[in-house]
């Protein structure tokens, strides 16, 4: 294996570990500052957010305005409005009176951006550490260690963003398979299910995207029977109303960060309903209606199997059979499918394998962070270490991994930079 060392007598000032919209975000504040040098490597071989659920007719569930930069910046020339005027798409947008856009839109949005910073983006890597640089005794700067086809190369940095997103989570001892996946495959794998006619697909799971799943599959596979299996007696609704909804607004990070931990772990736990395992209130009336029309036209293809439990999933050559507990009684039966689709959420990637030696942690093991999502580190670490994403939920709370204060966390890390180089 070949060693290169990049740029090691002219550090960046500023190296992002992944590039999904956190970093892509932080690319632009950094772009519009005119000034700190920066490099970025994504594990991906080309920008993509979810491209799995870019479902034909799936819109955002958040404002266009909550884009990149809008909260932060709404002259910036890398908003979603911008987006629309290079593409010539304004009026249309306009005269269809909505705020959230076709999820494959803002997907389009994201890689137009994405692709102003073609030449600071390293696809197909993988960090595979950060080695810390010490000078009489002090650690000014980490060396950045990524893997590419084969090469190792070393990127050195006076500051570190990591913002390695999500990774899907399958229930547990359940192993995925050529018939069992999770939901973020979908549209890499429904031309499988097309070419084998498949008469029957499971889909585990209660919220957002289970419901998209189920929804999708039962519109687009005519011929089969789509089978919801969760644990609740029916999907329920997400709490989008304006008082709730502020729980995702820039200050709130402020008031959440500076609650004690059993009030920050309080807040989680009663507004966790307005993005954990909820579902829009149209898409599960639609589903309803489907369902009861089936009723009465005698020819059910949408199932429901609530209150249970997937206890395990066992793939076999012609299918897929699922051991299903109905919670009341305790009686476990077998449901069999050709296929299982399971919609159960994503969980933070890990940052600490890299941080290791680094950060200070909590008593959960967590990087210790500050207000403005600056790692905690050892006195002789100088070098800034930041994290960005669902991983900073506990401590800066519900809006973390979502696209809410993106713009302005973004404008808060790179002001947080620039403050301590000066």
């Amino acid at each position: 294996m070949t060693a290169v060392v990049q740029g090691a007598d002219a550090p960046r000032d500023v190296v992002g570990v992944g590039f999904g919209p956190s970093n892509l975000a932080l690319a632009v504040a950094l772009a519009e500052r005119d000034g700190p040098s920066s490099a970025f490597f994504e594990r991906q071989p080309r920008f993509g957010w979810h491209r799995g659920m870019l479902l034909d007719g799936a819109t955002m569930q958040v404002s266009f305005l909550k884009d990149l930069v809008s909260m932060r910046n709404p002259t910036s020339p890398y908003s979603f409005v911008s987006y629309l005027h290079a593409r010539g798409r304004m009026p249309e947008f306009v005269n269809a009176k909505t705020l959230y856009p076709l999820r494959v839109e803002f997907h389009d949005y994201l890689e137009w951006v994405a692709g102003h910073f073609a030449g600071s983006v390293s696809y197909g890597s993988e960090i595979t550490a950060l080695e810390p640089v010490a000078e009489d005794g002090v650690v000014g700067h980490l060396d950045v260690v990524a893997r590419r086809d084969g090469r190792t190369t070393t990127t050195r940095a006076r500051n570190v963003v990591v913002a390695t997103g999500l990774e899907p989570r399958l229930p547990d001892g359940v192993t995925g398979g050529e018939r069992v996946w999770h939901s973020g495959e979908l549209l890499h794998r429904v031309p499988w299910l097309r070419e084998r006619r498949v008469r029957k697909v499971a889909v585990v799971g209660a919220g957002q995207s289970a419901a998209e799943v189920t929804e999708y599959l039962h519109r687009t596979l005519p011929g089969a029977e789509v089978i919801a299996v969760f644990s609740r007696f029916g999907y329920s609704v997400a709490d989008d109303t304006p008082f709730v909804n502020e729980v995702f607004d820039p200050d709130s990070v402020d008031l959440f960060y500076g609650s004690p931990p059993s009030v920050r772990q309080a807040l989680l736990a009663h507004h966790g309903n307005t993005n954990y395992s909820v579902v829009d209130a149209d898409l599960s009336l639609e589903l309803y209606r489907r369902r009861y029309q089936e009723r009465v036209t005698g020819s059910s293809r949408l199932r429901v199997v609530n209150v249970s439990r997937v206890r395990s999933v066992r793939e076999r050559p012609d299918g897929v059979a699922l051991q299903v507990e109905y919670l009341p009684t305790g009686v476990v039966g077998t449901l069999a499918a050709d296929a299982v689709v399971c919609a159960t959420g994503y969980r933070p990637a890990d940052p600490t394998p890299l941080l290791r030696g680094l950060a200070k942690l909590d008593g959960a093991g967590r990087p210790v962070l500050d207000r403005d999502h600056r790692v905690v580190t050892s006195g002789s670490v100088r070098a800034g270490i930041y994290l960005q994403g669902a991983v900073t939920e506990p401590t800066h709370g519900l809006s973390a991994g979502l696209l809410s204060t993106t713009a302005v966390r973004a404008g808060e890390i790179v002001r947080a930079i620039l403050d301590e180089g000066r």
